[in-house]
């Protein structure tokens, strides 16, 4: 399995992606600059955490019209796998290759703590390791990240099982309480229709290694690792 993670000025997740990556792969990941123009030969690609462009517009407008994200949004097109985090998240949805938009969190201010997730979705190369239904612990560290889209597309989101997490309590209840930004039906992740692309807010590379407090997001890039090997 190959990887690569794009880089952009402001990027500060990209190297505890490569470390978790590499933890899980055996392989360091390709490390391409916003500025490239092509990707290497790749089986994943991710869009790190971070403030690209210092968030400048809209967090990820920016970001979503560099250099690379041509080719990144054509190879996504044509099936690659792409993990887009945090910032990534922001970013794929500005290009168009999620649904929705994450604006401000409700609070207006940047939050950053532990959440709970629910596992609403496990069938796909990122959450086949989780169970259904399985609650699981991430970081956040964000100020956009309030998800929204028409009532439409969060029902087909519903209609398709396109859910792949949502903030929940320690039940697995996803309340009001329990959502950290105010995302719409407490949403904390989705697919696209085919599967092939993650957008989460939470962190998975912040705790994939137990050294750091916890291991719930190792099984995610080891599941891509099996999947994609």
């Amino acid at each position: 399995m190959k990887a690569a993670v794009i880089v952009f000025p402001g990027s500060n997740c990209d190297r505890d992606v490569k470390v978790a990556l590499e933890a899980s792969i055996g392989t360091a990941p390709a490390m391409v600059w916003h500025g490239d123009g092509a990707l290497p030969d790749c089986d994943l690609i991710v869009l790190p955490g971070g403030f690209s462009y210092g968030d400048y517009l809209r967090s990820g407008a920016m970001a979503a019209n560099s250099p690379i994200m041509r080719a990144v949004i054509a190879q996504a097109r044509r099936g690659t796998r792409l993990l887009a985090i945090c910032n990534g998240f922001q970013i794929a949805a500005e290009a168009g290759l999620l649904p929705g938009v994450l604006m401000p969190n409700a609070s207006l201010k940047f939050v950053c703590k532990d959440v709970l997730l629910r596992v609403d979705s496990a069938d796909s190369p990122f959450t086949r390791n989780y169970a259904p239904g399985a609650i699981v612990r991430m970081p956040i560290a964000h100020r956009d990240g309030n998800y929204f889209a028409a009532a439409a597309e969060l029902d087909a989101l519903e209609e398709e099982n396109l859910i792949a997490f949502r903030y929940c309590d320690a039940q697995g209840t996803p309340s009001a309480a329990a959502n950290p930004n105010g995302s719409a039906r407490n949403i904390a992740g989705i697919f696209n229709r085919e599967r092939s692309i993650l957008g989460m807010m939470p962190h998975p590379e912040r705790l994939a290694d137990a050294r750091l407090g916890g291991d719930h997001g190792k099984a995610m890039f080891d599941g891509l690792m099996a999947a994609l090997a």
